[in-house]
C-alpha cells in the first residue's frame, strides 16, 4: 500500500476559490478496479451504498461504504450508462442496449419510462437528472449504437437531442436539438439553470466540446443556451453541482496535467483540478454529509472527500 503525502498534491489549487474545498488530510483513494469502462455512479444514502455501471460488462454494481465490498447489483444491465435517483429515491437509469430509459421500483420491478418518440426508437440514453418537479431530463447521443462494445450496432431514427419527460402525462418533448453528442447534464442547486456538456470532438476535431449553459423557464423550458466553458484539449463527461454552485466536470481523453476532475466558479473559471491516471467518466456527491465525491475512472472507482456538498444528491 502506497502512503499518501497530505495534503495530497493530485488536488490542485489553480485559484484561490477552490483552496476552501480541499480538505488537507483527505487523500485521493481507489475504492475498486476490475471494471472495463464504468460510469453511472449514483448514491443511496438511505442504504450507505454506491451503484455504478460496468457498460461492457453488461452490469451494474454496488459498493458498500461500511464494509467496502463491490458486488454485482443487476446483470444484464442492457448495457446501462447514466443513473441518477428520482424524489422518491427510485433509481432512474439510461439503457444502451434496450434504448430506454428506466426506473427500479422499490419492489424491485422495472418500468420502461420511454423507449420510442415519435414512434421511432431512441438512439441510446446516456445520462439522466431528475427535477424537484419530478419531470425527467436525459440525453440521446446514441454512442450505444454507434458500435457493438457498449450495446450493439444500429441505425440512428432520431437526431441526438435532449429530452424532458413530463411527469403527469409521461410525453417526452425534445428541450435541445443542437447538441453534437448531448452527454452529462445536471441542474444548478436553485434548478434556474441546466447545464448539458456536448461530447461531439469524439466525431472528429471540428465537433463541440463544451459544456453549455441555460436557462430554464417554470414551464420547463431551455432558453438564452451559451457556452460555459470549453473543454478543449481535451472533454467532458459526467457533471455534477454543488450547493455552492460550482460545476465538477469528469474530464478527459488527453493525459496526465488533464485527466480527472475539472471544478468551474459558477462564472466558467476553472479553479481547481483533481488529477487522475486516466479520464474520469462520471462523478457524483455521496457519503453521510454528502461531501465524498465518487469518481469512476476508466476501469476503476476513487473517491476523495471535499468540503463541498452535492447539490442534488438524494
Amino acid at each position: 500500500m502506497d502512503l499518501v503525502r497530505y495534503p495530497d498534491s493530485r488536488v490542485e489549487v489553480l485559484d484561490d476559490r477552490f483552496a476552501k474545498y480541499k480538505v488537507g488530510t483527505a487523500g485521493l483513494q481507489m475504492l475498486w478496479t476490475g471494471g472495463r469502462w464504468l460510469e453511472g455512479p449514483v448514491w443511496f444514502g438511505d442504504g450507505r451504498y454506491l451503484l455504478f455501471s460496468d457498460i461492457p460488462n453488461n452490469r451494474m454494481l454496488k459498493w458498500e461504504e461500511e464494509t467496502g465490498e463491490v458486488s454485482v447489483f443487476r446483470k444484464p444491465s442492457n448495457n446501462t450508462n447514466g443513473n441518477t435517483r428520482d424524489r422518491q429515491g427510485r433509481l432512474v437509469s439510461c439503457e444502451h442496449d434496450s434504448r430506454r430509459v428506466t426506473r427500479t421500483e422499490h419492489d424491485g420491478s422495472i418500468t420502461v419510462l420511454i423507449d420510442r418518440f415519435e414512434g421511432k426508437a431512441l438512439n441510446a440514453p446516456n445520462d439522466v437528472v431528475v427535477k424537484s418537479d419530478d419531470s425527467i431530463w436525459f440525453t440521446d447521443p446514441g454512442y450505444g449504437i454507434l458500435m457493438d462494445y457498449e450495446g450493439h450496432r444500429a441505425p440512428f431514427e432520431l437526431d441526438t437531442n435532449v429530452y424532458r419527460l413530463d411527469p403527469q402525462t409521461m410525453q417526452a418533448e425534445v428541450v435541445a436539438d443542437d447538441f453534437s453528442r448531448p452527454n452529462g447534464l445536471c441542474f444548478s442547486p436553485d434548478e434556474s439553470l441546466l447545464y448539458i456538456v456536448d461530447t461531439g470532438h469524439t466525431d472528429g476535431p471540428d465537433h463541440p466540446s463544451n459544456i453549455r449553459v441555460f436557462d430554464v423557464t417554470a414551464d420547463g423550458q431551455l432558453t438564452n443556451g451559451r457556452v460555459f466553458t470549453d473543454m478543449r484539449p481535451g472533454g467532458s463527461d459526467g457533471i455534477r453541482a454543488d450547493r455552492d454552485g460550482n460545476i465538477w466536470s469528469g474530464a478527459g481523453w488527453v493525459g496526465e496535467g488533464f485527466d480527472g476532475v475539472h471544478c468551474f466558479d459558477p462564472d466558467g473559471t476553472l479553479i481547481g483540478k483533481i488529477h487522475l491516471p486516466a479520464p474520469c467518466a462520471n462523478l457524483c456527491f455521496g457519503g453521510v454529509k454528502k461531501n465524498r465525491l465518487f469518481m469512476t475512472v476508466s476501469q476503476s472507482l476513487f473517491s476523495i472527500y471535499v468540503e463541498a456538498n452535492g447539490a442534488q444528491s438524494p
